[in-house]
């Protein structure tokens, strides 16, 4: 495993734990030490421990059951398995807020699952219990002052109300991450706060979150037909649903060299998208 322990105690205990499985102190089937021994061993309280298992069992290396300790898993053909973005968003932001220096870069339909996903992190940041010294938000939306290929009415292919109900969702979940973030600077627990929306005359039919130059989180979006509300009225549209897309996590730490090759090629996707044809979001009609 190459790279250096994370200064994040958790963290780090997964880190070293995963090294140990790796050079094979434990092989697939063995028992982990006791959580009593671990927290000898690293001089950590027990909850540490427990955030390093949550996040070992989380990333595919560990089972864990009440009563009857941690096993390591047979990874030999094994990769993280997916989960639902509401889930797996919130757990690996969660991880992400840990460090020192935080950087999220978001490409999505709108940031209403990644607004759900920050609320617990920032909470913690305005308790104190996080002090991290910058944050970074980058939020790549589709423009929708184009003609965007969905949300479409069902049926009338020129009706403009998806699309106006569309700009009002994109603005107000947009405009609730930069202020909520931004209240970190504002209120004196982050000095160093930047949030910027960019906008592209794309029809996302996947989402790509990336956390802190180290992972990547991606997931296709579905098309579905459902009723949604529109100025006291209901209309049927072809629509997209990000909330429980499946998400799959990449690592710039996996072993295959695959998990590194998947984050850096996804940042500079971003990147080009960012620098190039994207433009600021307009927040008043």
């Amino acid at each position: 495993m190459s790279g250096s322990p994370p200064e994040v105690p958790y963290l780090r205990i997964a880190w070293e734990l995963r090294h140990d499985i790796e050079q094979g102190t434990f092989e697939a089937g063995a028992q982990l030490p006791t959580q009593a021994a671990l927290v000898r061993r690293f001089d950590v309280s027990r909850a540490t421990v427990q955030r390093a298992l949550d996040e070992l069992r989380r990333d595919g290396w560990i089972d864990s059951q009440q009563g009857r300790g941690s096993y390591v898993l047979d990874r030999s053909a094994a990769h993280t398995a997916p989960e639902p973005a509401g889930v797996g968003l919130t757990d690996h932001i969660d991880a992400a807020f840990e460090a020192d220096r935080i950087t999220l870069d978001s490409f999505s339909f709108t940031s209403e699952t990644l607004n759900s996903a920050l609320q617990e992190p920032l909470r913690r940041v305005r308790r104190g219990e996080l002090r991290p010294e910058s944050i970074a938000v980058r939020l790549l939306l589709p423009s929708p002052d184009v003609r965007l290929a969905l949300p479409k009415a069902v049926g009338d292919a020129d009706d403009d109300r998806p699309l106006r109900r569309l700009r009002r969702l994109t603005i107000s979940q947009a405009v609730t991450v930069q202020s909520a973030v931004g209240a970190l600077a504002d209120s004196g627990h982050v000095a160093d706060v930047r949030v910027d929306i960019r906008t592209v005359p794309l029809t996302p039919m996947h989402k790509l979150y990336l956390l802190n130059g180290t992972d990547a989180l991606f997931g296709y979006y579905e098309v579905v037909r459902r009723m949604v509300p529109f100025q006291q009225q209901e209309m049927e549209i072809y629509d997209i649903l990000g909330l429980d897309a499946t998400l799959y996590h990449y690592s710039a730490d996996a072993e295959d060299g695959q998990g590194a090759a998947f984050v850096h090629s996804s940042q500079r996707w971003f990147e080009t998208l960012w620098s190039t044809i994207a433009e600021p979001l307009t927040l008043f009609e």
